[in-house]
């Protein structure tokens, strides 16, 4: 177990770019712990990244790519701990081993022995843990020669995210990936501590080939040799965390991968890890606690340390106050209802809207929006609520002076405007924009235009959103069920069928199924969903009436867990944290990519190794499947995709 100064160290270049000298001291143990054999069982005796003074005068060999040469007379070598400068020797005696180390082209792989000795004084570099020292050959092996590279492996050279998906393999040397998984793998092993250390937790590794499972995402389907019959890769180990309750495991938990066929999203990847957990007699404040207790243990240190409990609010405020139900309260621009101040307004659309069920007038204050708002700002802020939710926003300026004040400042009687600014606490050169409509519609697109104005007001210096800040948000009492897109009088889950109804709404389930609050639960991290869980339904017959009256779901697809809720199941819950997303606002990563080793593309293809890949039609036979091809393509030509993304 690492202590806190271990994982102090590990942290220290969160949120910034990353050198071999930082990650180095990320990676480095507390002097209480036994520093890690790193070179056991393997053809050197150090890492490039440990030596330092206390090794002078002794005899090493070191591995690594060869990080860059100058002018022949010193090399850096590079391993996945640390840079050390090796000195090529000049004399003839050496010129064997002088010839191997000039001629070696850069990101080489060699193995090179020799002397530690001091550098020259004023020659040391204090921004290399290995600074004071250097290595004095005698002997070097080429151990694989590098060809040209399509990218220099340097974290300030730019690359196309698409070139470095092609070559993952190279873009996993840069520092930023070293320390980005390096992070990841210490965060898991935290929590593997915590939850099967100290809380009795029990690892249990669950199928990946299940079937299909009603509602949710939508699943991939894989063939097998009975005609007709897919397995399905499982979305989540739902179904069979809630099977371990009633075998007697109370106290689940599982770095599981899973997968969803989502299509292209830039925030998603078709298969992700979650950290897994359930547990049998447990409560909603129960998961939470667990939860918060989890990521203060493995969250790294160097910052602020995580105050605990979370705040914690209700898909209603949520929605009503940020226009989301993951909001980023890391800054303000909350949205305000002001349908008081136009109750008798002669404005005919706030009119209209008032009139109507539902309608409200809301607004959301931009602070000095006249300041650093430009025209054509405002204009596509407009255009963003018109084009995505068809719904009118006015920009209103109060105090400020500007010839684009909005028409309808104009007929705001002064009583009114009194009585807005001090609902909105107007400063000078704030901007207010202001939408009526339906109540849950008009909350969203000022949701959406928080966000759209903080971009705006951050990409002209203004700080709104720390980026070292880590603003944790519990998001509960969030609807069991929806109406259907498709057809908004049928009802379809707001999350899963296996989601408990809140208890204080039971009764409604047979008279008013749209209003019952469901006991799920949203962690939100800095406006990111990192996790989402509930209190599932341990009853048969409340299960099997909500999947089939309600839902109108075949019931037959999941009698197998119907059967075994009959069996004596607990009251059970749990929750998924999302892995990949936490770790990249850990690290600061600017994509979940920046935190999966071999991630798919933005449209879910390996550039690497071109999957998905087609197959030949007899490989397909005993699976009894043929691929229909659209009547305009060329089947030749399809059989050899080309994956192309810039």
């Amino acid at each position: 177990m690492c202590s806190a100064a271990g994982l102090a160290l590990l942290s220290r270049a969160l949120c910034r770019p990353v050198g071999w000298a930082s990650l180095h001291r990320s990676l480095t143990l507390s002097a209480g712990r036994r520093t890690p054999e790193l070179s056991s069982f393997t053809a050197r005796t150090n890492t490039c990244g440990e030596l330092r003074s206390s090794h002078l005068g002794q005899d090493v060999t070191v591995c690594g790519w060869i990080q860059h040469r100058r002018q022949n007379l010193f090399l850096v070598l590079r391993d996945s701990y640390g840079l050390v400068q090796v000195v090529i020797p000049q004399d003839e005696s050496a010129a064997s081993v002088k010839k191997v180390l000039c001629e070696a082209p850069v990101e080489s792989v060699v193995r090179v022995s020799g002397t530690v000795i001091p550098r020259p004084p004023g020659q040391e570099n204090p921004k290399m843990p290995t600074g004071e020292i250097e290595i004095k050959v005698k002997t070097a092996e080429i151990l694989n020669s590098c060809k040209k590279l399509p990218f220099e492996i340097k974290d300030f050279v730019k690359k196309t995210e698409a070139l470095r998906l092609r070559y993952r393999y190279l873009d996993l040397r840069s520092s930023q990936m070293q320390h980005n998984l390096r992070l990841r793998s210490r965060m898991v092993m935290k929590m593997r501590e915590y939850l099967c250390n100290m809380h009795g937790f029990v690892d249990i590794e669950t199928p990946t080939l299940f079937k299909r499972t009603p509602g949710g995402a939508k699943e991939f389907l894989v063939p097998s040799r009975e005609p007709g019959r897919f397995y399905s890769l499982p979305q989540s180990p739902q179904q069979f965390k809630q099977l371990l309750m009633i075998g007697g495991f109370d106290r689940y938990f599982q770095v599981a991968r899973c997968y969803r066929d989502e299509g292209s999203r830039p925030d998603r990847q078709p298969e992700f890890t979650q950290i897994d957990i359930e547990m049998s007699f447990v409560e909603q404040a129960g998961i939470q606690r667990l939860v918060e207790g989890l990521l203060q243990y493995c969250w790294p240190s160097g910052g602020a340390a995580l105050a605990a409990p979370f705040p914690c609010m209700s898909y209603a405020e949520a929605l009503a106050t940020y226009g989301t139900d993951k909001p980023d309260t890391r800054f303000g621009m909350k949205i305000i209802d002001i349908s008081s101040v136009f109750r008798s307004t002669e404005v005919r659309f706030l009119q209209d809207a008032l009139n109507k069920p539902q309608g409200t007038v809301q607004a959301i204050r931009v602070p000095e929006g006249a300041k650093y708002l430009k025209r054509k700002d405002i204009e596509s802020i407009r255009k963003l609520a018109a084009d995505h939710f068809n719904q009118e926003v006015l920009p209103v300026f109060l105090k400020a002076s500007t010839s684009w004040n909005s028409p309808v400042a104009q007929l705001i009687m002064e009583e009114q405007r009194l009585e807005l600014m001090r609902l909105m606490e107007v400063r000078e050169e704030d901007v207010i924009f202001l939408t009526a409509g339906e109540h849950k519609k008009s909350c969203s697109v000022l949701g959406r235009l928080r966000l759209a104005c903080a971009d705006l007001l951050e990409a002209r210096g203004v700080a709104l959103r720390d980026p070292a800040l880590f603003s944790f948000l519990w998001v509960v009492d969030f609807p069991l069920f929806l109406p259907k897109e498709e057809n908004p009088r049928e009802l379809e889950s707001a999350h899963h069928p296996f989601t408990a109804p809140h208890p204080d709404d039971i009764h409604l389930l047979y008279t008013e199924p749209e209003k019952v609050r469901s006991q799920h639960y949203d962690l939100v991290l800095n406006g990111s969903e990192v996790g989402g869980g509930s209190i599932r339904i341990h009853d048969a017959e409340l299960q099997r009436y909500i999947l089939a009256t309600l839902l109108k779901e075949d019931v037959k697809l999941l009698s197998h867990l119907l059967q075994a809720l009959e069996y004596g199941a607990p009251p059970h819950g749990g929750i998924a944290l999302g892995l990949d997303r936490l770790t990249c606002l850990v690290t600061g990563a600017a994509s979940i990519r920046d935190v999966i080793a071999f991630p798919k593309s933005f449209r879910g293809y390996d550039l690497m190794s071109g999957a998905p890949d087609c197959v030949p039609a007899e490989e397909l036979k005993p699976y009894h499947v043929q691929v229909s091809w659209p009547a305009d393509s060329d089947e030749s030509s399809a059989s050899q995709p080309q994956h192309q993304e810039s």
